[in-house]
């Protein structure tokens, strides 16, 4: 276990010094659209000039913990690791930063005592200057993140920087290879690597981690609590659908929402009164998803126009209600698995009693979704003639479907211990103030 920040000694490679050049130059016109992108999600002015590294809260006196999370799934994530870290350290203050307006709406009602979000500052010098020179963070801990070179070169140099849940994709690994003494610099700047699968684990290592900080740890996803359930919301939702059997299909991408709705026109050749909820991973994308269940002939009523649900789907467009539509149903497919996204995390659905149907591709969960199989909570299908088929069964069998609900939601709650370990390597790397 570390027990002192010890500041790294590799220096910057002319490929690090090369991309410091040219982010001075691109980051300025990048953040021309990322700022028009903030407005047009309603993020107003001052906040969108945090991505400029300039702060819209003052910075609490005290112990500050940094955690920086790309986007809404490892936000979440954070949110667990904080929510632990201020339990060990009652006297600390917390920071969460991310990039994305969802990600910032998620969370804005799910923060816990004594943190604040920022949106992260652009990987320039003088973003990254600004932003460190107001927040002083005492510890860094960046969320299963792309490694933005200036973001850790600096902040490694003012506090000691963790690089928690960690998962490098193959290709991303290979193109790391290609600048191999700057990937070994960057990695040399972590005082602490904990990666969420052994195939991370061995291709940092083999771009020159040091092994001495590195090792597998606890996935945060696994770990993260049950997603919030308004209970007044739910108690309306299923009044007003009444006795009618319901399905969820949850965070779905383009060229998914065709299979699920083929899926469902085949299901109600057989239940009539059934619904699907379509909840859509990019609620934005709501007007096409529309059109599509036109064109399919279904009827459907809209969440985001305050509709009550009607029709034979339910189009769920709105940000931050997961936790209450996975709650209106056992019978649950997860988005992101037939489009090549990844997968999105099992444990969410599983936390509130679902049986898991998924996809093949679950690149991101590559470990998790095998032993969700083997404990019996999951359901794999291919295309939407295997998932009417999986739907089906599982509607005409309650008693497996209850069966295999039941094994989800323990298989997830048995993955909430865990974090004592992690919480200590951190705690022993925070700086005395």
């Amino acid at each position: 276990m570390p027990s002192q920040f010890t500041a790294p000694h590799l220096r910057p490679t002319l490929t690090f010094q090369l991309y410091r050049c040219l982010a001075a130059v691109l980051v300025p016109l990048a953040y021309r659209k990322i700022a028009r992108k903030l407005e047009d999600a309603g993020v107003t002015k001052s906040r969108q000039r945090e991505r400029l590294g300039y702060a819209s809260l003052p910075r609490p006196d005290g112990k500050l913990i940094w955690c920086h999370a790309a986007s809404v799934g490892e936000s979440l994530s954070a949110l667990t690791l904080i929510n632990v870290m201020g339990e060990r350290h009652p006297d600390a203050q917390f920071l969460l930063t991310s990039g994305t307006a969802t990600s910032a709406q998620i969370v804005a009602n799910r923060l816990p005592p004594r943190c604040l979000h920022q949106f992260a500052p652009l990987d320039s010098g003088s973003a990254m200057r600004r932003f460190l020179k107001h927040w002083q963070p005492d510890l860094a801990c960046f969320i299963e993140s792309e490694l933005w070179p200036q973001m850790v070169v600096r902040t490694a140099a003012i506090c000691p920087v963790a690089l928690l849940n960690a998962r490098i994709s193959k290709g991303s690994l290979r193109n790391w290879g290609r600048f191999a003494q700057t990937a070994r610099l960057l990695l040399d700047r972590f005082a602490l690597i904990r990666t969420q699968d052994q195939a991370t684990l061995d291709g940092i290592l083999s771009l020159g981690a040091p092994p001495e900080r590195c090792a597998r740890g606890k996935n945060l996803k696994s770990a993260a609590e049950p997603l919030p359930v308004p209970q007044d919301a739910l108690e309306a939702l299923r009044a007003q659908i009444g006795p009618r059997p319901v399905w969820i299909a949850a965070s779905t991408h383009a060229g998914e929402e065709r299979v699920v709705l083929e899926a469902h026109r085949k299901l109600l050749e057989q239940t009539p009164d059934l619904m699907l909820v379509l909840v859509p991973r990019h609620p934005e994308r709501a007007p096409d998803i529309q059109q599509m269940i036109a064109n399919t002939g279904l009827s459907h009523s809209c969440r985001s126009r305050k509709e009550p649900p009607r029709g034979q789907v339910y189009l769920a467009d709105t940000l931050g209600e997961m936790g209450l539509f996975y709650s209106l149903s056992p019978l649950v497919f997860l988005g992101g698995s037939l489009s090549p996204v990844g997968g999105h995390n099992p444990y969410e659905p599983a936390h509130a009693g679902a049986a898991v149907i998924h996809g093949p591709l679950y690149a991101n969960f590559a470990e998790d979704y095998p032993a969700l199989h083997a404990a019996g909570g999951a359901v794999e299908v291919q295309d939407d003639t295997t998932l009417a088929q999986a739907l089906q069964y599982l509607l005409e069998t309650p008693e497996d479907l209850q069966r295999r609900a039941t094994a989800a939601h323990q298989f997830a709650q048995g993955q909430m211990q865990g974090l004592d370990q992690m919480i200590s390597e951190l705690s022993a790397l925070l700086k005395p103030r």
